[in-house]
């Protein structure tokens, strides 16, 4: 027995309608925000993924060499892809750039609820602006896609690694010092952080205090902390107008400060934030970004760049786990032939009202009328359309509803008419 490879999944039909759904909807509302889709290849060079996240990713990737010797990799995430693409042909566009993506990717992970090693992941760059209605635009948007993809309970927490280096260097932490307490941070491992902390030769005044701070949703508590650092102060005020923006022009109220969100890679710089779905548990996080900076990285000329990333077999798990309603997509029409001479009549007329854009589907098993209209009922079929002898000579068929029963003799030539009324 030939079986799945581990951390992959299929979709049968009813699942690949309910992604399609997410899918589109997350497209629509791209789009209503004035983003652009953008493809990049499933496999890139290696090194592009290196050159971004170090070396130690390497365990994380299906990385193989080619025919030619070529170090290639399939791709853990979209956001290197679409920035070297932007920087080898779409530099010279008028800014800001607005691009979005959505795409399976690939990571040598521990398969688990919600993770996966073969994925889905949906998101957007916005490369050129770095305004605080830029950045809030970015936040509200990703709020807003999975907000109208229908999850209903979600929390959205920004925070901003410029005020946390502040913060940093309030308490006189060195850079050297703080490498291994970021993953705590990023963890909300707080009892290994104090203990860290306290090794490292911090007060427990001090200790308590930062620890506060971390966990702290009042963004004046902050203000104290990074007087005299231009930099923070100027960046305070930035996401202070951010706040404001969310909620008096997106009319987001349940945005919440949160320092705690380091995002792990030191190409993120300023504002960052996460987007959690609690009724998934220990896995809530759907979505995450901020800003950063990578074209320089990869050689390009320097550009204000943020984007986000959403998990998109998350966001289908938690309106499972939620309870919602998917729709359910129906067959306009299901034809059936009474008879093995009706067939090609049948055929034809199934052809025709494709030629209209309707969903059409046909007996092919040559069926009784009752078992045939029964098959219909599990396609969801609106209407049966029953071709007899005796209605083919008046050019006509019984056009029957299968919500209501009612059935009527309807001339062909005005099939696609009735279908549409009723």
């Amino acid at each position: 027995m030939f079986q799945l490879p581990r951390g992959t999944r299929d979709f049968t039909p009813a699942d690949m309608e309910k992604r399609r759904f997410v899918e589109h909807r997350m497209r629509r509302l791209f789009a209503s925000f004035g983003y652009r889709e953008i493809q990049t290849p499933t496999f890139e060079h290696l090194e592009l993924f290196t050159a971004k996240s170090g070396e130690s990713i390497i365990d994380e990737l299906y990385s193989f060499q080619d025919k030619g010797g070529r170090d290639l990799a399939l791709r853990p995430e979209l956001t290197a892809p679409v920035i070297r693409c932007y920087i080898e042909k779409l530099q010279m566009e008028p800014k800001p750039l607005k691009l979005f993506y959505i795409g399976n990717c690939y990571r040598y992970d521990r398969p688990q609820k919600g993770r996966y090693r073969e994925f889905q992941q949906a998101g957007c760059e916005l490369i050129g602006a770095s305004t605080v209605e830029a950045s809030t635009e970015l936040i509200a948007m990703a709020y807003t896609i999975i907000h109208n993809v229908g999850v209903k309970n979600i929390g959205l927490h920004i925070g901003d690694l410029t005020l946390l280096a502040a913060l940093f260097d309030h308490y006189k932490i060195t850079p050297e010092q703080r490498k291994p307490l970021i993953p705590l941070i990023d963890k909300a491992q707080y009892t290994e952080l104090s203990t860290a902390l306290h090794d490292q030769g911090l007060p427990a005044k001090d200790i308590e205090e930062l620890l506060d701070l971390l966990q702290t949703s009042d963004l004046k508590k902050i203000k104290p902390f990074i007087k005299g650092n231009r930099s923070a102060e100027t960046e305070y005020l930035f996401i202070e107008q951010l706040f404001t923006l969310l909620h008096a022009s997106f009319n987001i109220t349940n945005a919440h400060l949160k320092l705690g969100i380091v995002r792990g890679l030191d190409y993120y710089k300023g504002f960052v934030f996460e987007i959690e779905a609690p009724v998934l548990g220990a896995e809530k996080q759907l979505c995450g970004g901020g800003a950063y900076e990578l074209v320089n990285i990869f050689g390009g000329s320097e550009v204000p760049q943020a984007g986000f990333a959403i998990g998109f077999d998350r966001t289908i798990l938690a309106l499972e786990s939620e309870h919602f309603t998917f729709p359910v997509s129906f067959v306009d029409a299901y034809v059936i032939p009474v008879n093995e001479d009706m067939i090609p009549i049948a055929l034809q007329i199934a052809t025709t009202l494709r030629d209209h854009d309707t969903t059409i589907d046909v007996d092919l098993l040559r069926r009784g009328i009752g078992k045939a209209l029964k098959y219909a009922d599990t396609l969801h079929a609106k209407h049966a359309i029953i071709v007899g002898p005796k209605e083919h000579q008046e050019n006509a068929v019984t056009l029957r509803d299968l919500q209501t029963g009612a059935q009527l003799q309807v001339k062909t030539t005005d099939l696609f008419t009735h279908l549409k009324q009723s």
